[in-house]
């Protein structure tokens, strides 16, 4: 699909549902989609009103605690962020996204082992999830759990094979693991996707070789 259809698409989703809003405006599912769809547009401060209002008609909208947690996260308030994703660990039946939500944060304020454990939680109620796992790998590494990691990226790999940053933090792993060879075909493949490794990091798996 062209930027162009996409754009339309997307303007005709926020036009109905808009509409659905004005015309059912107790409508849990009509505010929340639409909260979804202003963030996808960009609209952040539009969707955290609608998301808002849908927990404002039902505060055990758990998926609506975890949207608005995201758009607060990606808006720098992360306290807000952080308290609206633990609410919303006791409303889901599925919170791995929520604790992956959780980690992201703990990481970003550079608290690396309680964003260890976040993210394993979220392995463990999805392990299927693969950015649970490259997210994972990628605390693991900082935390210097280096055999750790190197199970994680493996993971993350093997559920995000397209995704550069997978093969890069499973380079890493490797190398801190001492397989270089191993980790320059990550890496290669990492870059083939788009990645743009540090350069000391090149440096230093060049010098192993």
């Amino acid at each position: 699909m062209t930027n162009k259809k996409a754009d339309t698409k997307l303007a005709g989703a926020i036009a109905d549902l808009e509409r659905e809003c004005k015309e059912s405006p107790a409508s849990v599912r009509a505010h929340h989609h639409l909260g979804l769809v202003y963030r996808q547009a960009g609209r952040l401060e539009e969707a955290a009103e609608k998301l808002e209002k849908a927990i404002e008609l039902d505060d055990q909208a758990g998926e609506s605690y975890v949207n608005l947690g995201a758009i607060y996260f990606e808006m720098g308030l992360l306290d807000k962020a952080l308290a609206l994703n633990k609410k919303a660990l006791a409303q889901l039946v599925k919170p791995a996204q929520a604790h992956v939500n959780i980690g992201l944060i703990h990481q970003h304020r550079g608290n690396f082992q309680e964003a260890v454990s976040s993210y394993q939680k979220a392995t463990v109620h999805d392990p299927e999830f693969g950015m649970a796992w490259v997210n994972l790998a990628s605390a693991q590494i900082i935390e210097g759990d280096y055999q750790g990691a190197l199970g994680s990226a493996r993971k993350g790999v093997e559920l995000n094979p397209d995704f550069a940053m997978a093969h890069n933090n499973l380079a890493v792993a490797l190398y801190f693991n001492k397989d270089y060879t191993a980790a320059r075909a990550e890496l290669d493949k990492a870059i083939a996707q788009g990645y743009q490794p540090e350069s000391k990091f090149v440096e230093a798996l060049e010098q192993e070789l």
